[in-house]
């Protein structure tokens, strides 16, 4: 399982892998829109951003993750971030996860098609077995939206990750497998087709 930073073009948007250069518009339109609210690292400063955004070309470099900005095609410029993460090459399984995007494109289809990518991408391209998603218990937005792609709830991890404020975080876990793929992937066409 190959998993490198690509670009993954859609209709609606590109991922292009993360690089420094994306830093002033990430911190343009991420910052001061409570966005990172459920995040497990704190992301309220230039500085932060920059050191996100830091860590994630690092990441990238290493080969532990792959993140992506999320660049809006008619715009031409980014309008979140999301990333394959937890990256199990023996097991052919990976997490998409550290999604975000700026309020302006939510309930867009930049999100859907986003996920639609990397979904695809991690089972048609990568051959992966399972893809699995984790949420704050408190996220009903996020949930919902992985529920009506199709995921399946697994379940919830208690006290899981202590927050930036010091909350204690559950997380639930949500799944696709490969014999899913084809039924989520119809959806998630359908859902587009839809926009």
């Amino acid at each position: 399982m190959d998993v490198t930073p690509v670009t993954l073009e859609g209709k609606h948007v590109r991922l292009e892998p993360m690089h420094l250069e994306h830093y002033e518009r990430l911190a343009e339109i991420g910052l001061g829109q409570d966005v990172f609210r459920y995040f497990p690292i704190a992301i309220d400063t230039k500085e932060q951003m920059l050191g996100y955004v830091q860590h994630s070309v690092a990441a990238n470099d290493s080969g532990a993750m792959v993140v992506w900005v999320t660049v809006s095609r008619e715009l031409d410029a980014p309008v979140g971030a999301t990333s394959y993460l937890n990256i199990d090459r023996r097991n052919r399984k990976l997490e998409i996860g550290g999604t975000w995007v700026a309020p302006q494109w939510q309930r867009t289809a930049c999100n859907t098609e986003a996920k639609y990518l990397q979904l695809r991408h991690a089972f048609e391209t990568l051959g992966c077995v399972r893809v699995e998603f984790k949420t704050d218990s408190l996220n009903a937005k996020s949930r919902a939206a992985l529920l009506r792609i199709g995921a399946a709830e697994e379940g919830t991890m208690r006290n899981h990750m202590i927050m930036p404020d010091g909350r204690l975080r559950h997380s639930v876990y949500f799944s696709v497998t490969e014999s899913e793929w084809p039924t989520v992937k119809s959806r998630l066409e359908e859902i587009l087709r839809g926009r």
